[in-house]
């Protein structure tokens, strides 16, 4: 029998951990309908009829934020067969608030007690049975991030599954508020929109007609004046009530401490510390860009097996194959100089890239990157934006146009649009490529992770400069609070990590196999041909086109046409630059060996750029337009073509800026 299974749970509860436990790594990542809110589904992995739909983390039901508002409709419209609600066990209290709610709406509700390892290390006892006895659910105690206890939550979600199990627990509440939750049911509401209807929810508010909402209306202002005050919050007062007599029941901790100061405590004094933070982070960034893309470490050594697979086995098999089938010379020219040498450039670099999204998926699940944010909050607000705005500009690490998505979670209109022009400015995964393929060439001799480096910092010092600017000019307001619930450090699992490092891994390959390999073939061709036939490159249209705007880029040391051609490829998909001089160049993949060869290897791009042009040019390309795809998500987001024209102009300015000054007191310096 076919069943969907609902997961909700408060952010870093373990949810997605108990998602990908669930379901592997064969799952379907898109966008909620109508909205810009993450949407995860998958199968399950023993069970193919069972589908799990993965909700935005929330605190309760309550219509505050995109993320509440989505979940609870997703429960009430859709009618899943079974929410399984994530509980950390270590914060119970404030995990069963959402429990209290999820259970007002008559869903079957199993509970999965999560982190119980952290638990019972704590010292601390849980009587299961009494709360399943207060609560009227299938507790299920369970270690996602182990899978220990996933088979026993499923067998109860099994069993439950489509049954009305869950009652509401209006005994939560008081004999005034029951009084006024029956009085609203009287006029056609039920359970669940009654307690909602009472606590004022503006969405529900909204769909009752004009008659309806005055009485509606009349049984909240006489609720509020019983209770001395507000219902909403008299509602919430009750509940939190309920919890702590039900967890004074059932948990009981060590020595009947109500804190004890933890491990994660004494870390968070040093990594969260006034003057250390910063500093810490920069370092772990730095160890992390060294394991990447330092020679002798892990990231070079896979890309060199790479490299001799791609160079020695793949590409003189696919070439002997063709001249053996009597392939013509234009056929030869397109897939060996065209083809394989533009897509090699890119693939050479996957390998790195991977061990890069791997180590930050460490930082991540361990929940360093939140302790991140919470310290660039303190420094965010000199430039008028809230930590809240780093989790965008930290996805723009991975990819530009979630981390643009991801700004709608934003309420304050001023800081969503500053934080959608300054977050392009961070080093997406696309134009790491670019990095490493200058590094390679032009930096044989250097720390080259030290280039990469200091390009994914320039980045991020630009961004503050730049919001600092905004905020004097165009963004003039106050900067609204930001709250963040800091999760305690856990080890991360190797399954999780290489889940979250090949779902990303294979976004980025998917776009070398399809915009890449399209883009290299458009670029092969305008190479080598012009109106009358095929041509030598310098005649080809694509010369011509580069020729009519290298003088833009000239003040910015790289004139040559094949680098202008470069930028305006790069605005397609950033990796088309490296794919780009794989085809003008003749460089392909040999790039990388360049790195071991010394710069004369490609002879080509050395004469064309110096050290300082060539980090001018990275530079550039870091700051500039986007991809189209991003320009795109910036359209939605701003919801004009002003704003997004507006957005686009002034990457454009900062980066010749930038470009412009990085050349040109570079050559007084060297």
């Amino acid at each position: 029998m076919s069943m969907t299974i609902a997961l909700a749970g408060n952010p870093n509860s373990g949810k997605t951990t108990l998602f990908n436990a669930l379901t592997g790594s064969k799952q379907h990542v898109g966008n909620w309908p109508g909205v810009t809110v993450e949407q995860k589904k998958g199968k399950y992995r023993k069970d193919k009829s069972v589908d799990v739909i993965d909700l935005p983390g929330i605190y309760s039901l309550s219509p505050y934020t995109q993320e509440e508002v989505v979940a609870r409709d997703y429960i009430i419209k859709e009618t899943p067969s079974v929410v399984i609600n994530i509980v950390d066990a270590t914060n119970i209290e404030r995990n069963l608030y959402l429990t209290l709610q999820l259970l007002e709406t008559k869903i079957p509700v199993v509970i999965a007690l999560n982190m119980m390892d952290e638990v019972e290390a704590a010292g601390t006892k849980i009587d299961i049975p009494e709360l399943e006895k207060s609560l009227g659910v299938k507790i299920v105690p369970i270690v996602a991030r182990s899978s220990k206890g996933i088979q026993e939550l499923m067998d109860a979600v099994k069993e439950v599954g489509g049954k009305n199990l869950a009652s509401v627990p209006l005994d939560v509440f008081n004999k005034k508020l029951k009084e006024a939750i029956e009085e609203l049911k009287n006029l056609g509401a039920d359970d669940w929109k009654a307690i909602k209807l009472l606590e004022g929810d503006e969405i529900l508010m909204e769909t009752l007609e004009e008659a309806e909402k005055v009485k509606v209306e009349a049984i909240i202002t006489k609720t509020d004046g019983i209770v001395g005050g507000d219902a909403e919050a008299a509602i919430a007062d009750a509940r939190y009530q309920t919890i702590s007599k039900i967890v004074g029941k059932a948990v009981n901790k060590k020595g009947g401490v109500t804190h004890v100061e933890t491990l994660s405590d004494k870390i968070d004094k040093v990594v969260t510390n006034r003057i250390l933070a910063i500093p810490i982070f920069l370092i772990v960034m730095w160890l992390i860009f060294a394991i990447t893309f330092n020679d002798g470490l892990l990231g070079v050594w896979l890309q060199t097996l790479v490299v001799d697979f791609w160079d020695g086995t793949l590409v003189p098999a696919v070439v002997g194959f063709l001249e053996n089938a009597g392939a013509a010379d234009w056929a030869l020219s397109l897939v060996e100089e065209g083809i394989l040498a533009g897509i090699g450039g890119v693939i050479s670099f996957l390998p790195q890239i991977l061990i890069l999204f791997l180590l930050l998926s460490i930082l991540e699940d361990s929940g360093y990157m939140a302790r991140v944010a919470f310290v660039m909050d303190r420094l965010f607000r000199k430039f008028g934006l809230s930590g809240k705005s780093f989790i965008p500009l930290l996805m723009g690490f991975g990819c530009s146009v979630p981390a643009l998505m991801a700004s709608r979670t934003l309420e304050n209109d001023k800081e969503r649009k500053m934080t959608m022009m300054i977050t392009p400015f961070m080093s997406c995964g696309a134009k790491l490529p670019i990095y490493l393929m200058f590094a390679a060439a032009l930096f044989p001799n250097s720390n080259q992770g030290l280039i990469t480096y200091s390009l994914y910092i320039l980045g991020i010092v630009v961004a503050i400069i730049c919001g600092i600017i905004l905020s004097k000019t165009m963004f003039k307001g106050n900067v609204s609070n930001f709250i963040m619930e800091l999760p305690q450090y856990r080890v991360p699992t190797l399954r999780s990590v290489l889940i979250h490092g090949w779902e990303k891994l294979k976004g980025f390959a998917i776009k070398a196999g399809t915009i890449i390999l399209a883009s290299t073939i458009l670029i092969w061709f305008l190479a080598n041909f012009n109106f009358s036939g095929m041509c030598e490159m310098e005649d080809s249209i694509l010369a011509s086109i580069g020729n009519g705007i290298k003088f833009i880029f000239t003040p910015l040391g790289f004139a040559d046409w094949r680098a202008s051609v470069g930028v305006v490829t790069g605005w397609i998909a950033k990796e088309n630059i490296v794919a780009t001089f794989g085809v003008l160049f003749g460089a392909g993949d040999e790039i990388v060996e360049a790195a071991m060869e010394g710069a004369e290897a490609l002879p080509g791009v050395t004469e064309v750029f110096t050290q300082v042009s060539a980090y001018a040019y990275m530079v550039f390309n870091l700051l500039c337009m986007p991809c189209f795809a991003a320009v795109g998500a910036i359209r939605r987001e701003m919801g004009s073509w002003k704003w997004t024209l507006r957005t686009v102009a002034f990457q454009m300015v900062v980066a010749y800026i930038v470009a412009f000054l990085i050349y040109n007191i570079g050559n007084l310096i060297f």
